[in-house]
């Protein structure tokens, strides 16, 4: 017996969602673990760095994650959701993207407004800073990126268990439209 072929998402956009959660999960957890070393110490300095390069990585992939949505729209749910499920989902989703692009910006204007540079891995070269350095400014955008990092471990929280949701309990093809 022959199973019915589901609608999928394009291969690039469902290896670019993977990669792309591995990645956030990455960032989170070097930024969340830097405390395992001592201030100042080559540990340390690895672990924000790292966090500085996944992030980066995070805001490219994003660009052409983007394409990727545009030349290959997203495939229908079935069975089709209610307007609310809808439309919470493309607010979800919106976020998300919002969150990919503005969280490494938020990132990199905190590390270049505070004086530090973000190294060129496996070089002794820094990105060039596009902010002067100013210590009132980085202490507000550190804020503001911690407190918009910790309100998108919700975010994505709630990402996972929709699609669990509508995996095991709706038991429409949300999530293997993805797989």
């Amino acid at each position: 017996m022959n199973a019915i072929a589901r609608p999928r998402y394009a291969p690039v956009l469902r290896r670019l969602h993977w990669l792309m959660a591995l990645l956030i999960l990455a960032a989170y957890l070097l930024i969340e673990q830097r405390g395992l070393f001592p201030r100042g110490s080559d540990g340390r300095a690895a672990m924000v760095q790292g966090h500085f390069w996944v992030g980066i990585a995070v805001f490219l992939l994003v660009w052409w994650r983007l394409v990727g949505r545009v030349r290959n729209p997203a495939p229908a749910v079935t069975p089709p959701l209610d307007r609310f499920r809808a439309l919470a989902s493309k607010l979800i989703h919106l976020a998300l993207y919002a969150f990919f692009i503005v969280m490494p910006l938020l990132g990199l204007a905190t590390a270049w407004s505070d004086g530090k540079a973000v190294m060129i891995p496996f070089t002794g070269l820094a990105l060039p800073a596009l902010l002067p350095e100013n210590e009132q400014l980085a202490h507000t955008l550190e804020d503001l990126h911690g407190t918009i990092g910790e309100a998108f471990y919700w975010v994505i929280g709630l990402h996972v268990l929709a699609a669990i949701w509508h995996h095991a309990f709706r038991r429409d093809d949300t999530l293997k439209r993805m797989l």
